[in-house]
């Protein structure tokens, strides 16, 4: 074991476990005399508080690919990969002010029963199984990975230890007690990963600073590194192709943002589990306002480790541990385990608390998402029509435990990635801009046929792998990109979700040139109003976000 981790760090971590999975398994408890239903295990009872449902959105949100991943390219890149969290808080306000008002009024459990409703049970069929690949082979791998890497690194544990345990903690509650037990335990996991992260950024800041104190720390990152500050990266920038300059305000990170905040599963199952639609939009406000002071706990750090790893006389301060794991650009994923190093004793357990924390409330919101559509949305209606709620439980528990054991043989084999957070974004991208096509037409216009958004998904990954791989030619070189040599992945993503959309709507319009679509949705009068705290709130955040990108442009 690492000889940094020390036996007050373990008490502290020890106490963490012991807490999340007494408060899991107390909630996940039966109630005297009643069994638990699909609506209690997958919704949560449809009772959650507004300030229970932004909790548990950030929760999800901020996993390992935050932590570890964003602070990497917070090393590597800078301030620009604080774009995900700073345009997702004006997407979370879209998302609760258009997209909720339908999802609630349908009275769907999922994403694909959605999509059954508005179109076909064929196209929620294809699109399930998008997303359970989606989620066992990218995102539960990912955050195991990620997860034992921070692990290995701080601890001095093998990685398959590090997986292992990580994979075992998120089944011991999650498993058994559905939304409610991963919904309330995320409360707690968001206390405690922000007073973790904030130690931790404290520390890297006041090191940097050579002892005094964050904010004269901030001023010398902002003195010594000023384009690391740069939110909209010029063309000759070498991560250019990762955040492709003012691409990222007007061009694919849209597609991302809309795809990630308003059509996937484990996300949008904690609003659609709230007690009514503006307790659900008051979530969202909250989650926004969260999103904003982020980017201080999990990038700013990454760029601090760099000032630090770059500087003999502040490397120096850290004494031979400082020297062992250090972070370099092609392995930049270690920065925030490698400056989590050097927390006081108790502290350490802690930030290591917090990173676990966000590790398993996303871990545990992924295994209940995939759990809920694969039993709704695939057994129930192909295996067993007539499963009663007990037998619906227990097959989304087996479901979610099968993934979770796939996903954790597959883990190790990502090692050698060198910023993570963009390799996530890059695969996700291949799937979310065709979903994202289906969705937007199939809410907003009325004439989107059932064909039309078949044609799109399906024709959508060939379009997004020819954008990605090729064949190199005049199409891709001359006609879509004639200054770089290939298309910035972000960019992709937006011409993939262009054609798409072209794609649904000329096969739908054939159809339907008479007539709107018999399954489009009627919009009716006074549905995208909102409260005034929803309106004031959301004001206010498009004027901080306007001055943030105004200053750091």
């Amino acid at each position: 074991m690492n000889t940094n981790f020390e036996t007050l760090d373990y008490i502290v971590f020890a106490l963490y476990g012991v807490v999340i999975l007494s408060v899991g398994l107390w909630v996940s408890r039966d109630k005297k005399g009643e069994t638990k239903s699909a609506e209690d295990y997958f919704l949560a009872s449809k009772s959650l508080p507004w300030w229970a449902i932004g909790a548990s959105l950030i929760a999800a949100n901020i996993s390992a690919e935050q932590f570890i991943g964003m602070s990497g390219s917070g090393f590597a890149v800078g301030l620009a990969i604080a774009s995900y969290e700073w345009m997702a808080a004006i997407t979370l306000i879209i998302v609760g002010k258009y997209f909720l008002p339908i999802f609630i009024e349908k009275q769907i459990y999922t994403i694909p029963e959605f999509v059954e409703k508005r179109f076909s049970s064929q196209l929620k069929t294809i699109l399930a199984i998008f997303w359970i690949g989606l989620y066992v082979f990218v995102n539960l791998t990912s955050v195991l990975y990620l997860g034992g890497l921070a692990l290995e690194t701080i601890l001095g544990i093998e990685l398959i230890e590090g997986v292992l345990g990580l994979a075992l903690f998120a089944a011991a509650y999650s498993l058994y007690g559905g939304l409610s037990a991963v919904a309330w335990t995320d409360i707690i996991q968001v206390i405690v990963l922000v007073i973790g992260g904030l130690i931790t950024s404290y520390l890297a800041l006041n090191t940097v600073s050579g002892g005094e104190g964050m904010f004269n720390g901030l001023y010398k990152l902002y003195e010594v590194v000023p384009d690391k500050f740069d939110m909209i990266l010029e063309r000759s920038n070498p991560e250019y192709m990762n955040l492709p300059g003012i691409g990222v305000l007007i061009g694919g990170m849209w597609v991302a943002n809309l795809y990630y905040w308003g059509f996937n599963q484990y996300i949008i199952q904690r609003t659609l589990a709230a007690k009514s639609l503006k307790e659900s939009q008051k979530g969202i406000l909250f989650a926004a306002c969260l999103k904003m002071i982020l980017p201080l706990i999990i990038v700013i750090p990454g760029i601090a480790a760099y000032v630090i790893v770059n500087d003999p006389t502040l490397l120096s301060t850290l004494g031979e541990t400082g020297l062992a794991n250090m972070p370099t650009e092609g392995a930049a994923d270690k920065a925030y385990p490698w400056l989590m190093q050097f927390l006081p004793t108790g502290l350490k357990g802690i930030a290591v608390a917090a990173l676990a924390a966000a590790i398993v409330s996303s871990l545990a919101s992924m295994l209940n998402s995939t759990a809920t559509i694969f039993t709704l949305d695939i057994y129930k209606p192909f295996f067993n029509k007539n499963a009663n709620e007990s037998k619906t439980v227990n097959v989304g528990r087996a479901s979610a435990a099968v993934a979770l054991i796939i996903a954790t043989i597959m883990a190790p084999f990502l090692g050698g990635i060198p910023q993570a957070f963009q390799f996530i974004q890059e695969y996700t991208g291949v799937v979310s801009p065709g979903i994202l096509a289906v969705f937007i037409l199939g809410l907003f216009w009325k004439k989107t046929s059932n064909k039309g958004a078949i044609f799109g998904a399906l024709f959508s990954i060939p379009i997004a792998m020819f954008l990605k791989i090729g064949p190199k030619g005049w199409f891709t070189d001359t006609l879509l990109n004639n200054i770089a040599p290939t298309l910035p992945f972000i960019d992709q993503m937006a011409v993939t979700a262009i054609l798409t959309m072209i794609v649904i709507a000329i096969v739908s319009y054939y159809e339907n040139k008479e007539k709107d679509d018999s399954k489009g949705i009627k919009l009716e009068p006074g549905i995208f109003n909102t409260s005034s705290t929803f309106n004031i709130g959301s004001f206010a955040l498009m004027i901080i976000l306007t001055g943030l990108y105004s200053f750091f442009w």
